[in-house]
């Protein structure tokens, strides 16, 4: 019922407020409040015959419901030619050419879509690598996101809260998730859960006393909540909102970054597991903001306490970050690239002047052994600048590259990470990576 057809439907009609008129308050157990009022500046009426509520703002969205000439609606904002609407407890949108809004504020225009760029991209539980897979999402499908932590978007996801990587999700517009930095705590021994913003639509449950709430936004005086895989509204006089402060990082506590503005943090629990935990940092504004959280894993035999060549163990210590390489084109890092040919190869013989570099076959004598680069696990990666000083024997070719096993010596992460941390990597920042046993931290 969107065609140009239904204008002729269109009427002029004195509209009553939907989100706000004269109501009374009436929510569970709260006294004291009976008989206030609350003001709406903005209505919307319907003015076609029947008007189509798709599940997103476009005709190529499939239809959810309908809603009919004169009927009153619930808008939260306005997406180009569309109006996103509470329908029924869920999202909806309609087209604006069949809804005559009055009034003299504007709902706040939906400036930022979120579109998946990668082929097939994970929905997880948490903020992390590390955190369990609760479904996918695919290439061009639309997110709502609800906000920004670190290189996360927390999403609503078939009813239920997900988060995704950042790196594969294009953002267009000029808006920012908000930030997670407020907590939402209900006041009222028991608070009304509502279908709508306002005490004239029904309760769909309630909430109580000390309860965290999942807030979305806020429309005049109610909080929009997610609330059981749906979408409510609570009077945000009954929630108290307040500014969460940030937990102190393990970076904040370092003395030896100097003016390093990234780190990459490899742990282990001790010297013999093979198993690590990768974390990012960035210093923003003279704070430190974590970015990523993944698993990995280092050399089979784990940590070296003194590296040696063969060892099958991965150096501690804080290093530089060295050259980017790849058997792909550069997808998308700030650091030198350097694309990988059949011929590539990193010299490990310590006998050889070109000990721990990077060269080209054929060896025609200058060395005895090398490890080919034209590999998978060199998909994508980057040097970790250990053993710069090319002392015979000490270990060579340590990289931080695409794997999900064990290593000879290097650290490794899915091909996934290794490319958000590739993109994120800025040589302007002077990033270094810091590997260590998370007893033997207090060195840095």
């Amino acid at each position: 019922m969107e065609g140009k057809q239904l204008k002729k439907l269109m009427v002029g009609m004195a509209l009553t407020a939907v989100l706000a008129t004269a109501v009374t308050p009436g929510f569970g157990s709260i006294g004291g409040n009976q008989g206030k009022a609350y003001a709406a500046t903005v209505t919307y009426k319907v003015t076609a015959s029947k008007l189509n509520v798709r599940s997103g703002a476009g005709t190529n969205y499939g239809i959810i419901g309908s809603v009919v000439k004169d009927q009153m609606l619930s808008v939260v904002s306005k997406s180009g030619s569309w109006y996103k609407i509470n329908y029924n407890g869920r999202t909806g949108y309609v087209s604006s050419d069949y809804v005559q809004a009055s009034g003299t504020t504007t709902p706040p225009a939906e400036s930022t879509t979120y579109t998946v760029t990668a082929s097939t991209l994970n929905v997880r539980s948490g903020a992390g690598t590390s955190y369990a897979s609760i479904g996918s999402v695919t290439k061009g499908q639309k997110l709502s996101v609800v906000s920004k932590s670190g290189s996360w978007y927390k999403i609503n996801y078939n009813g239920r809260t997900g988060y995704v990587s950042s790196d594969y999700v294009q953002a267009s517009g000029t808006t920012t998730p908000p930030a997670e930095s407020t907590t939402y705590t209900v006041t009222a021994s028991t608070l009304n859960v509502r279908s709508g913003a306002g005490t004239s639509y029904a309760s769909i449950g309630s909430v109580t006393k000390g309860q965290k709430l999942s807030v979305v936004s806020k429309s005049g005086s109610w909080y929009k909540i997610n609330y059981n895989g749906r979408t409510g509204y609570v009077s945000s006089d009954y929630v108290q909102a307040s500014a969460t402060a940030s937990p102190k990082l393990v970076v904040d506590s370092f003395k030896t970054l100097g003016n390093a503005q990234q780190v990459i943090l490899v742990t282990a629990d001790n010297y013999d597991t093979k198993s690590a935990k990768i974390q990012t940092f960035e210093k923003v504004d003279g704070k430190w903001k974590q970015v990523l959280t993944a698993n990995g894993v280092l050399g089979q035999k784990g940590f070296a306490l003194s590296k040696k060549e063969g060892d099958m163990e991965s150096p501690t210590g804080k290093y530089t970050i060295g050259t980017a390489f790849g058997r792909y084109e550069n997808p998308g890092t700030k650091l030198p690239y350097r694309k990988i040919t059949a011929n590539d190869v990193w010299v490990d013989d310590s006998k050889s002047s070109l000990y721990n570099t990077w060269q080209q076959k054929p060896a025609n004598g200058r060395w005895t052994s090398a490890e080919n680069m034209d590999i998978p696990a060199y998909d994508y990666g980057f040097v970790i600048n250990y053993n710069e000083s090319r002392t015979p024997g000490n270990g060579s070719a340590i990289f931080f590259h695409v794997g999900t096993n064990y290593t000879a010596g290097c650290t490794a992460t899915s091909k996934e990470q290794v490319v958000s941390i590739l993109k994120w990597l800025n040589p302007e920042k002077n990033p270094v990576i810091i590997q260590s046993p998370v007893s033997e931290l207090d060195k840095y």
